[in-house]
């Protein structure tokens, strides 16, 4: 086996594909290892949602060496530029964007919030994250300070539905958690600009005055018929925490809403995310990985599915794999790929086994994560995970 990642253009008759980087259903094909041998099949690929793919060379054509010299030179911006699925979430993002505006600009002036207008926005963004979700996550993450405070409301919208469908919620159910998320903010409204986006620390005046913003949004919107109570819920509580320091009531645990749990999760990745006028926006995984560490903010079981449905994973992590089996992640996921996963034990023998390398994903491509495993409850001391972490395996 001689494996190589390339370019999806870079893809040509009498190359056999090893495996597609990316969730599954940005591609269209349910085997995964086979021969370009139609003309079809390449039009397939070259038109599909996934960037980069592994081929192996030992059962087919490689790329010629100046293409290859070529690609590695070349920017994924450059890439993407003219790729049609991130073109169409862009243009999704803008009309949401500008709606957005116009809603906080009417609900700044004292006017009622249209709900219509919102549920328009929410059934857009619903479809996108359908079809064309992980375009519109990464456009979403490209947003400048100017455009923070509406963008960020579209973006926790997108990430409520997203993580609605990892969870197993029913698409009416996800288009209020939706509802919720675009709206979670509105009460920033009423906040000054200069307390919403002033470069330094908050007094602790300032920060008082900042944290009303999510009853005055509960005010704002339990005065529009139409908006679901879950949007009233999750504008009131998406700052509370489960160790019950947050605000405004300082709920705790099972006394804050699925939703509520939901939206703290959202709304401070995308946070953390974006740059702001304070701070510049932190990766995706490094995000993931300070949430993570952040013992009693969010609820664990719902931070684990919330990272599942982003496919990002800290590395270390041990994780419940299908078969029977346990495994650490040794690359936590990036742009364009999967977590790498190194399955090392066996529940059933309890029992270390032959270490075996494979990608995150569904069950239908790449290995199905089931859950997040404390390795002591199975005898496996921290310093033999810490061993394979340390190892790592080359992903080539």
């Amino acid at each position: 086996m001689a494996l190589k990642r390339i370019q999806r253009d870079q893809l040509r008759l009498g190359m056999y594909v090893h495996a597609f980087d990316g969730s599954w259903f940005d591609h269209p094909f349910w085997r995964r290892g086979f021969l370009i041998q139609r003309e079809s099949e390449l039009a397939a690929v070259h038109g599909s949602g996934i960037d980069t793919l592994l081929i192996d060379t030992s059962k087919g054509s490689d790329i010629p060496a100046a293409a290859g010299a070529g690609a590695s030179r070349k920017r994924p911006a450059q890439a993407e530029a003219h790729d049609p699925r991130t073109e169409a979430a862009t243009q999704v993002v803008n009309r949401s964007k500008e709606k957005v505006r116009e809603l906080f600009d009417a609900a700044r002036l004292g006017k009622a919030v249209e709900s219509s207008a919102v549920l328009s926005v929410v059934a857009e963004v619903a479809s996108e994250i359908e079809h064309n979700r992980r375009a519109l996550l990464r456009v979403l993450r490209l947003k400048s300070k100017d455009e923070y405070t509406y963008l960020h409301s579209v973006a926790v919208c997108a990430l409520m539905v997203n993580l609605a469908a990892q969870i197993g919620l029913d698409e009416r159910t996800a288009a209020k958690l939706g509802t919720a998320g675009l709206l979670h903010d509105v009460g920033k409204v009423k906040i000054p600009d200069e307390v919403l986006n002033k470069p330094g620390r908050l007094t602790d005046e300032e920060y008082a005055l900042a944290k009303t913003h999510s009853i005055e949004g509960y005010r704002l919107l339990v005065q529009v018929e139409g908006i679901p109570p879950v949007a009233l819920d999750v504008c009131q509580h998406h700052h509370e925490k489960m160790d019950g320091t947050g605000y405004p009531h300082g709920l705790n645990g099972e006394e804050i809403s699925l939703a509520a749990r939901m939206g703290a999760i959202c709304d401070v990745y995308d946070a953390l995310t974006s740059n702001r006028p304070y701070k510049n926006a932190w990766t995706p995984l490094e995000a993931i990985t300070r949430m993570r560490q952040w013992q009693g903010h969010f609820d664990p079981q719902l931070l684990f599915a919330f990272m599942l449905s982003v496919g990002l994973l800290p590395v270390g992590t041990v994780v419940e794999l299908r078969r029977e089996r346990l495994g650490i992640v040794i690359e936590g996921g990036r742009r364009a790929t999967r977590p790498k996963v190194l399955a090392f034990y066996s529940t059933r023998r309890r029992r270390f086994t032959r270490t075996e390398l494979t990608v995150a994903g569904d069950g239908r491509f790449g290995d199905a994560i089931l859950a997040e495993v404390d390795p002591a409850k199975w005898g496996i001391a921290q310093e033999r995970i810490d061993h394979f972490v340390r190892l790592g395996v080359p992903w080539v």
